[in-house]
């Protein structure tokens, strides 16, 4: 008879009643990363309740691909559902089938290159405004530039600033309540009048308002837009019936959500950077300089900005924006040589696998140049700030070109320089942010070249 296979260890440091919470509080980041040094699954408790921490990229692609049936998204994505109950980031089964299947067109790579005009004309006022501006709130910026990329190219509409800001407001907050429902899971409290919860309900309200007036231009306007809007007003369901005003609602509401906060983020870790890596700047500019012209951006002038590209892709991997994604067993299931039984939580963290010195050597530098093609690689598995498999973000090409496209840009006009202050640092939110980041925007007149037009 065989023996049933050993539980995966508890993390040390485990406290009667609260378990791990008190490091989880003091740094969730340094502890998430201390937890690797424990194996590829270790486990670890938040009061009464155990979850499961996956580290090794051979055991997450197993999760995410060969056995993501197994699997629901979990606690996050239950807590997320606040922008959107069957949103597709949030939906499960064949609903989030059927939803993908019938939004991937809108962003399928050559559909990305009709983008990149929108990308352009949203983004370009919004960076020629730096003129005199003062300091910088350099992640409000980056939200609301990428905020509005989102709501050009995918809903045909562009807020002013205030609206913006108030947009802006309202999926922070709406963030921040779902990351705290899901770290102290405690439901009794979701219900009751607190002020985090009235703050909550305040923000959905002015989200789903914007949302609303967005969906109700396009009603009033049927043939004015092509866009995802105008898809999701004439789509049906498998039952052959149209989409509800609350799905359709659900589902913008998500994507406004989802599309601008993560490659806003990015960007502001890439600027932070570069004004600390001098020799990496001036290579930019060269290259900005000489591949932007007058003519029209591409997603072929694109291919051109190499440097750029991995620029976002060491920003992706130093700060992945998503630092803590979970899933929940729907049934037992086997990884590797480990026994899940059904609905056991399980957390897994891309902060601290691209941080991971097995994977990338001197993890903590930040250097684009180990992107370079005749340089090794690491194993496909062990760079995933998109997810793998089935929930792998749908709009990632969609992220990579708008990221790419605005950090050239602003490196075409500016050189942003820090403000003094308090050392920044990453916070451990829905995304991964720096704790604050003011710069200043000094103009730059590029080499032999225009920027890029439209």
């Amino acid at each position: 008879m065989n023996a049933d296979p050993p539980l995966p260890p508890y993390a040390p440091g485990r406290v009667p009643l609260i378990g791990h919470a008190a490091p989880l509080v003091k740094d969730r980041l340094a502890f998430l990363q201390g937890l690797r040094e424990h194996g590829p699954i270790v486990r670890i408790t938040i009061g009464p309740k155990t979850v499961t921490v996956i580290n090794s990229p051979a055991l997450l692609q197993e999760m995410l691909t060969t056995k993501s049936n197994h699997f629901s998204k979990g606690l996050l994505f239950e807590k997320l559902k606040l922008f959107g109950k069957d949103a597709l980031p949030v939906a499960e089964g064949s609903r989030h089938l059927t939803r993908r299947r019938l939004m991937q067109p809108a962003f399928h790579h050559q559909q990305v290159d009709q983008y990149l005009g929108t990308m352009y004309s949203t983004v370009d006022p919004m960076i020629t405004a730096w003129q005199g501006m003062g300091p910088l709130d350099l992640k409000t910026e980056m939200q609301l530039m990428t905020q509005n990329v989102v709501m050009a190219a995918l809903f045909s509409t562009t807020p002013d600033r205030d609206t913006g800001h108030a947009i802006l407001k309202s999926v922070d907050t709406l963030f921040a309540a779902a990351l705290r429902r899901a770290l102290l899971p405690l439901p009794l409290l979701e219900r009751l009048p607190t002020p985090g919860n009235r703050r909550a309900r305040r923000a959905s309200r002015v989200m789903r308002t914007a949302v609303g007036e967005v969906i109700a231009n396009h009603l009033a306007n049927p043939d004015a837009h092509d866009d995802i809007v105008s898809l999701l007003l004439h789509a049906h369901g498998p039952d052959g019936t149209p989409l509800t005003d609350e799905d359709i609602l659900s589902e913008v509401t998500g994507l406004l959500a989802a599309g601008s906060e993560t490659t806003a983020v990015t960007l502001t870790w890439l600027f932070h950077e570069l004004a600390h890596n001098p020799d990496v700047e001036r290579q930019l500019h060269n290259e900005v300089d000489t591949v932007l012209t007058d003519e029209p951006l591409t997603t072929q002038t694109l291919t051109q900005l190499t440097l750029t590209r991995r620029l976002v892709n060491e920003s992706l991997r130093m700060y992945s924006p998503a630092w803590l994604v979970t899933r929940r067993t729907t049934e037992p299931v086997r990884l590797g040589d480990t026994e899940l039984p059904a609905g056991q939580d399980i957390v897994w963290s891309p902060y601290t696998l691209h941080r991971d010195p097995a994977l990338y050597p001197d993890p903590l530098r930040f250097d684009p140049d180990r992107w370079l093609p005749e340089r090794p690689q690491p194993p496909r598995e062990a760079f995933i700030p998109f997810g793998s498999g089935k929930r792998q973000c749908m709009g990632n090409e969609f992220a990579l070109a708008e990221a790419s496209l605005i950090t050239a840009l602003i490196a075409s006009r500016w050189r942003l320089r820090p403000v003094p202050g308090p050392a920044v640092r990453p916070v451990g939110a829905i995304t991964l942010h720096p704790s604050a980041l003011r710069m200043t925007a000094e103009a730059r007149t590029p080499v032999g070249h225009h920027q890029g037009a439209i």
